[in-house]
């Protein structure tokens, strides 16, 4: 009897070659078994499989759909070919002249004399000279984190991995919103953590819903992105994050704040690690400022937890390279990253001008300073239909499925990232997407845009 992988291989080869097509419908699971003479538990198995990939995707009552003849790889459908003609799921921002203003600060790590040492492992703690530079460069309003209390990773994901690592056990349990970064369900798969949505209203995480979830069954911590939240955009206000301060405070319980987007950000919103200093554990990186390929990620720990975070960072390989320190040291002196970052707000300002007038009318929730749009999208649409839709006019965009963290909640949204496409592609997308979300999965006119 075949293995339930080798099936999958053959199904997703007829997907591949166009034998079964963008939207289409597989049998049910029992129907799929007597067909192949398999029994229905190992159906079960490769359509689970077919889901892991990313090639399927199964929608409760409705059934199970293909999303596309190829995967990135990250896994997630874009179009026909295997290649996103405009890709808005990744979500990584450049602007013009961008390796023109970086080049100067590598020349010097790339003569031999210096080379070999850039090329070392760093530390944890990284230098004197990166912890100075990343508390400046973190530093907003009136809270500048003491440069003793910066350590280093390689990226972003890395920080909070090991982050949560130093706090959660196997098995532990991490609060969280609703919708949240993916690669953080990633991570805590990977740690064997539990997470728990936290309800969510206009305003931010709801503060008896914390104190809930912790009741139920201790928390270890909480992962919150307060400022411009990836999906929805939203930045918690002041109010709020006081009372959430306030909560953890009589909770005791640790935070991890994603602050990776926040350099975008222009209100008055102070971090949440300016109203617990002695519990907020804040992530941020290069990836987003700067670019992905060469980055570092930082982590400012409460000053009891330095040696807790700086030993899972050695543990896990996390380490930041010493190259990529350096270079991050000298572009945050020289004004590289400040000329970037001044970049990239007027870049996300103007793309998201075209998404209020190119998607007008439509339930769009977006920040003015932000790199992404959350769309609700009209009836009858499913978002993962409609991102196979997309999918099959080369346009990739992540459907909502992909942030939700209680699997019985099927967010009917779409996430629009608008920082890697040119400008005139996301032009055209948008035009697209406005078109076929009005037209319907059918054909049909959808739904009026709300």
């Amino acid at each position: 009897m075949d293995d339930f992988r080798g099936i999958a291989d053959r199904i997703a080869l007829d997907i591949a070659r166009g034998r079964l097509r963008t939207g289409q419908r597989l049998p049910p699971q029992r129907a799929f078994a007597r067909r192949h003479g398999i029994a229905a538990s190992t159906a079960g198995r490769v359509y689970a499989e077919l889901v892991r990939r990313g090639l399927v995707v199964g929608e409760v009552g409705r059934g199970t759909f293909v999303r596309a003849t190829e995967v990135t790889p990250q896994g997630r459908a874009l179009v026909e070919d295997g290649t996103a003609r405009v890709n808005l799921e990744l979500n990584y921002p450049s602007v013009p002249g961008q390796s023109k203003l970086l080049a100067p600060a590598l020349a010097p790590l790339l003569r031999p004399d210096a080379l070999g040492d850039a090329l070392r492992t760093g530390a944890a703690d990284g230098t004197p000279r990166a912890r100075e530079a990343v508390a400046a460069l973190l530093a907003t309003g009136d809270w500048r984190p003491e440069p003793g209390r910066v350590l280093f990773t390689g990226n972003a994901r890395q920080a909070v991995a090991a982050t949560l690592a130093s706090l959660v056990r196997p098995g532990g349990r991490v609060g969280v919103e609703p919708l949240t970064y993916p690669l953080v369900k990633e991570v805590a798969a990977r740690l064997s953590v539990t997470l728990v949505p936290v309800a969510t209203d206009e305003r931010g995480p709801v503060v008896e819903s914390v104190r809930a979830a912790h009741r139920s069954a201790p928390l270890s911590a909480l992962y919150l992105q307060p400022t411009l939240h990836n999906p929805t955009s939203l930045t918690v206000p002041t109010e709020r994050r006081l009372q959430l301060a306030r909560c953890v405070e009589d909770l005791a319980l640790p935070v991890v704040e994603d602050r990776v987007w926040s350099f975008l950000g222009t209100g008055p919103e102070p971090p949440l690690a300016a109203l617990a200093p002695g519990l907020v554990h804040v992530v941020d990186s290069l990836s987003k400022r700067v670019a992905p390929g060469l980055t570092v990620g930082f982590v400012v720990v409460p000053r009891d937890r330095l040696d807790a975070v700086a030993a899972a960072v050695r543990s896990g390989g996390w380490g930041p390279g010493a190259f990529a320190l350096e270079a991050a040291v000298r572009w945050i002196g020289d004004g590289t990253v400040a000329r970037l970052v001044a970049a990239k707000r007027a870049q996300a300002g103007r793309r998201q001008r075209l998404v209020r007038e190119l998607l007008d009318g439509f339930a769009v929730r977006a920040d003015p300073c932000g790199y992404f749009a959350w769309w609700e999208l009209p009836a009858p649409w499913r978002a993962d239909g409609f991102a196979a839709a997309a999918a099959a006019h080369g346009i990739g965009i992540t459907p909502g499925t992909a942030f939700r963290v209680d699997p019985k909640r099927t967010p009917d949204a779409v996430r629009l990232g608008l920082a890697s496409a040119a400008e005139p592609e996301l032009v055209g997308a948008l035009r697209t997407l406005a078109e076929l979300a009005a037209r319907g999965p059918l054909g049909r006119q959808s739904s009026s845009p709300s």
